[in-house]
């Protein structure tokens, strides 16, 4: 009951989504950001661009990247999250956004985490870089490489915040939607500390200890619903600039706009680009999958075993496809002989659409098949020949 509401609830949501799509036309919405992206993250799919791969300073989105690297190296285990991080001088002397770390003020990976993703601050992503890589210099030089490696081909790092105003430090609306559907892929953890409103952190000085509250500047979070992030970022050269994602029903999307003019315009066209992508996805659900008979085992002691599909199965479309035209199919393996392991392949459920494969679910055994040996044969024998 509660699926097939869920699923109502779905449709209801996507007519609105197409709808509003509808009123945008089939171009996309009328923006007044110069530089847009969005993306559907499972499959990379492009849904809208506006001058994406145009180079503009991505002020402090560039802590997209930042937030990666800090989460690969907890996943290296160069870092755990309680590791503690000493503030350099050089860390506490960041200005811009900044949650006022001391010079020698001591903090945990998962504090700074914290500070970075949800205050956008400058100084905790700085001592962060620090620990990770022994200087900024080093760790940025770490971020290029992962831009290379990430197909970036339109990006250069000159620091790991955003700060600085060179024009050597750039990125696009489509490189940035890499760099955070990379960290939302490998990272989803990522959306824990990124859907944070409002936390307060401790500082503990020579001074004596105080709390500070971490505020989210991502105003999208009240503003959308499924938005769980990521990143924010202004100065007065990139002017104002967002990296979002929302998920809704599975999907989840990613909208970047560039250098939008105003902050209420950054959010405002963000969800509109939001509204777009949902409006170009929907997802079939196999709820009735066949019914399995049991299988012949060559060589077993039983000679049927019974089978189940190793998972459901589930297709995003980003082309409003009709789901009513999809063909199923069972292909068995041309043998299947003992033994057999508990969960062993023996065959495939096949979906197709207008004759292209949309996926496969794999059959599998449901429990163990063991071969028959010559004992188990001549045991066959008699009890036949006693019949």
């Amino acid at each position: 009951m509660k699926k097939t509401v869920s699923r109502f609830l779905s449709l209801l949501m996507f007519l609105f989504s197409v709808m509003s799509a509808e009123a945008a036309g089939e171009s996309g919405p009328d923006l007044q950001t110069p530089h847009a992206f969005v993306m559907e993250v499972s499959t990379g799919k492009t849904l809208y661009e506006k001058e994406a791969d145009v180079k503009v300073h991505p002020a402090s989105v560039t802590k997209v990247m930042t937030v990666l690297l800090i989460f690969e190296a907890l996943e290296q285990g160069k870092l755990a999250l309680d590791t503690e991080v000493v503030t350099s001088a050089h860390a506490k002397s960041m200005g811009g956004s900044q949650v006022f770390l001391e010079e020698g003020e001591v903090q945990t990976v998962e504090t700074l985490l914290k500070c970075i993703i949800i205050a956008s601050g400058n100084d905790a992503a700085v001592a962060m870089a620090e620990k990770i890589a022994g200087t900024e210099e080093a760790f940025v030089s770490q971020m290029n490489e992962e831009a290379k490696r990430l197909g970036m081909v339109n990006t250069h790092f000159v620091d790991c915040c955003g700060l600085t105003d060179s024009p050597e430090h750039y990125t696009t609306a489509h490189d940035v939607a890499l760099m955070s559907r990379e960290l939302l892929l490998r990272y989803p953890q990522v959306t824990q500390y990124s859907d944070v409103w409002m936390e307060d952190i401790t500082h503990v000085t020579s001074r004596g200890s105080s709390v500070f509250t971490l505020t989210n500047t991502n105003k999208l979070l009240r503003a959308y619903s499924g938005c769980d992030g990521l990143k924010t970022g202004s100065t007065s050269m990139a002017k104002y600039c967002l990296s979002a994602t929302a998920q809704r029903d599975g999907i989840r999307l990613i909208a970047t706009v560039m250098t939008s003019p105003e902050s209420k315009i950054r959010f405002n066209e963000a969800g509109k680009l939001l509204d777009y992508g949902f409006s170009r996805c929907s997802i079939y659900y196999d709820e009735e999958m066949e019914a399995l008979p049991p299988v012949e085992v060559k060589g077993a002691l039983k000679k049927e075993a019974e089978v189940k599909y190793q998972h459901e199965f589930s297709y995003l479309s980003t082309e409003n496809e009709d789901f009513s035209a999809i063909e199923k199919r069972i292909e068995w393996q041309e043998e299947i002989a003992a033994p057999l392991e508990e969960g062993a392949q023996v065959g495939e459920y096949v979906y197709t659409l207008g004759g292209r494969e949309l996926g496969r679910v794999p059959i599998v055994t449901a429990y163990a098949v063991e071969k028959a040996g010559y004992l188990d044969y001549l045991s066959e024998l008699w009890i036949q020949w006693a019949l």
